[in-house]
């Protein structure tokens, strides 16, 4: 049986790990928190993610998944040491602050001594495996190891069937030795039919950064149509799925909205612009997607002042949702917060429910009442602003939100409801990419 350490039990690190013994092969995850691992082994989870915590305990009383912050027992007896600790931007300008990284390996490399294949699963910069096998080395000249690159393509809410049930796998390795460990630890999901590539380093960790960079791409493009849609008299629901039935393009992320955020999408199209700027390459489309989503922000903020009719001063606004997407507590980089950040400058206040990450949120914004629930954060609002498409602002009685708010506004940034609805409601109603659909209808009704 496999022997794995994972390092970090971060949102990568747990989910991997957690994955890998369900797959049937031993793990030890690592983390310095004496408290968070006895937490853990309690399966208790300092995340939310669907699934996870029945897996973790699941895995936990098979025995194959345990945690320690004895980082040397853990690497010892390892066939792979994956390394997923965190690799946030170390500045405004988006460079992958990697210190974790290579603290870590500073840890690791005395307490090994057999073949050890180093698998770096947090996102890095291109270029870093080469830059970990000169560093391990560096360290221990004589030592017999692999640097291999294992992206993770894992989205937030459905992490545990992203890993299980993957796309593809993508490693790079440059030796058949690294090979034949990897593909031993993927025979599971190899053997189901997932499809495993396998590339030299430096084309695994493009890979990554391509894939996240062409998504964020996709979502700012979304949301520029949604704009054109307005203007036009066109209805972006329908033009998406328009869009999305055609295969070349894919009917996954063309919902418009307030604009993308997160741990990945952010952090991933900085880091490749500055890494090409340094190789000498300007990409114009990646960079347009990073100034486009940054412009997204600022323009449904003032979509929401707008509504208030210039009577923002002392006005009071209450936001459904701060996680960047539903089913996560994941408000790294969130609309929402520059939102209320937005609002709160130009004079509002603002009051705030969200089903998991309020906790999170309340670290990082300062004034905002938050709520016990949707209802109550809206009670005595003067707009309300569906931020996050969380089920339970799906399904509100109308009715009861329009007697709550002092006045019945809404700015639905995910389009959760039928504005023909809601106008029957005798709620003022604005959504994305579908606010001009009834005037253009009235013009078309008059020309006849």
């Amino acid at each position: 049986m496999l022997q794995i350490a994972v390092i970090g039990t971060g949102y990568v690190g747990l989910v991997a790990g957690t994955c890998f013994a369900e797959l049937g092969w031993s793990v030890t995850c690592v983390d310095k928190d004496a408290a968070k691992v006895a937490s853990l082994h309690r399966g208790e989870i300092p995340i939310h993610e669907p699934g996870l915590d029945g897996l973790v305990r699941a895995n936990v009383a098979t025995g194959r998944l345990k945690f320690t912050n004895d980082m040397a027992a853990a690497v010892r007896p390892a066939d792979a040491v994956f390394l997923a600790v965190g690799t946030p931007s170390k500045d405004e300008d988006g460079d992958a602050d990697l210190s974790q990284l290579f603290a870590a390996i500073d840890e690791i490399v005395p307490s090994l001594s057999g073949h050890t294949v180093f698998v770096t699963k947090s996102t890095v910069p291109i270029g870093t495996g080469r830059l970990l096998h000169k560093h391990i080395a560096g360290i221990r000249p004589g030592l017999d190891f692999d640097v291999v690159s294992n992206p993770e393509f894992l989205r937030e809410g459905a992490a545990i069937e992203d890993f299980l049930s993957p796309d593809r796998i993508v490693v790079g390795a440059e030796t058949e030795r690294a090979r034949a460990v990897m593909r031993v630890l993927y025979r599971p999901l190899a053997e189901r039919g997932v499809p495993v590539l396998y590339t030299n380093i430096e084309t695994a960790e493009t890979i990554k950064y391509a894939a996240n960079s062409f998504l964020a791409v996709k979502i700012s493009f979304i949301n520029e149509i949604a704009d054109l849609a307005e203007l036009v008299g066109a209805d972006i629901t329908d033009v998406s799925k328009g869009m999305g039935l055609d295969n070349r393009i894919g009917k996954l992320f063309l919902n418009p909205g307030p604009g993308y955020g997160g741990s990945c999408f952010p952090k991933d199209t900085r880091a490749l612009r500055n890494l090409a700027r340094n190789a000498g390459k300007q990409l114009k489309v990646t960079e347009a997607a990073i100034d486009a989503n940054e412009d997204r922000k600022r323009a449904v903020t003032g979509r929401i002042l707008d509504m208030l009719g210039g009577q923002v001063v002392g006005a009071t606004v209450a936001v459904l949702g701060v996680a960047f997407k539903a089913n996560t507590d994941d408000v790294r980089e969130s609309p929402s917060l520059d939102i209320i950040r937005g609002l709160q400058q130009a004079g509002a206040r603002v009051q705030a429910y969200d089903p998991e990450a309020m906790e999170q949120a309340g670290k990082l914004l300062r004034g905002v009442s938050w709520a016990t629930d949707g209802y109550a954060a809206l009670k005595g609002a003067d707009v309300a602003v569906i931020a996050t498409e969380w089920d339970d602002f799906k399904n509100l009685d109308i009715q009861r939100v329009k007697l709550l708010l002092r006045q019945p506004q809404i700015v639905d940034l995910r389009n959760l409801y039928d504005p023909a609805e809601m106008a029957a409601a005798g709620i003022d109603y604005i959504s994305v990419g579908r606010a001009w659909i009834q005037r253009w209808s009235e013009r078309y009704e008059v020309a006849e």
